[in-house]
């Protein structure tokens, strides 16, 4: 490294000015090949694991249903990333169900076609949907609040018109 001692003139200042700014450069471009080559490290596992699932069937549906909870459900591209997680889990549960329920001894054509149809069905059904349905289903379900009137008991407003309820300092206690 070279230091000079001391700076004489404005031209001695102009190049140690110039020379340390061509230090910088060289210690930028260091340090982002060294945080380029410690990111490429940290990596590694990353990209060992992606090789690896890469080459098994299935892998990409699963991580795309549980991609959907960790998104926060802002706008992705393409049609089977526009689904919510409700839809996905629905996707991936529903042949399952019908597989083993209803068409459990029919045969290869008749599951494709019932598959079929269910997956295009699922596909209409959204988080949202069903949350406005469960909403006016519980809105029907829940009571209608009204008050409940007691025939033996006189309401508040009527008591406090005969003079019966006063809530006031009483005229013989000590206020002093």
């Amino acid at each position: 490294m070279h230091v000079k001692s001391k700076i004489k003139n404005i031209e001695d200042l102009r190049l140690e000015i110039v020379r340390l700014n061509q230090l910088k450069k060289e210690q930028e471009e260091y340090l982002v090949d060294q945080y380029q080559l410690l990111k490429h490290k940290v990596e590694a596992p990353a990209r060992f694991i992606s090789n690896l699932t890469s080459s098994i069937p299935g892998v990409d549906f699963v991580k795309g249903i549980f991609s959907a909870f960790g998104s926060g459900g802002g706008a992705k591209s393409g049609a089977a990333n526009q689904s919510d997680w409700l839809a996905r889990a629905l996707q991936l549960g529903l042949p399952l169900v019908l597989n083993r329920t209803f068409l459990k001894n029919s045969g290869w054509l008749k599951k494709a076609i019932v598959l079929l149809a269910s997956d295009s069905a699922v596909a209409q059904v959204t988080q949202g949907k069903v949350s406005s349905l469960m909403s006016k289903l519980a809105k029907f379900v829940r009571p209608k609040k009204s008050k409940k009137k007691h025939k033996d008991v006189a309401p508040l407003d009527d008591l406090e018109d005969n003079g019966m309820v006063n809530f006031g300092i009483p005229p013989d206690s000590e206020t002093y």
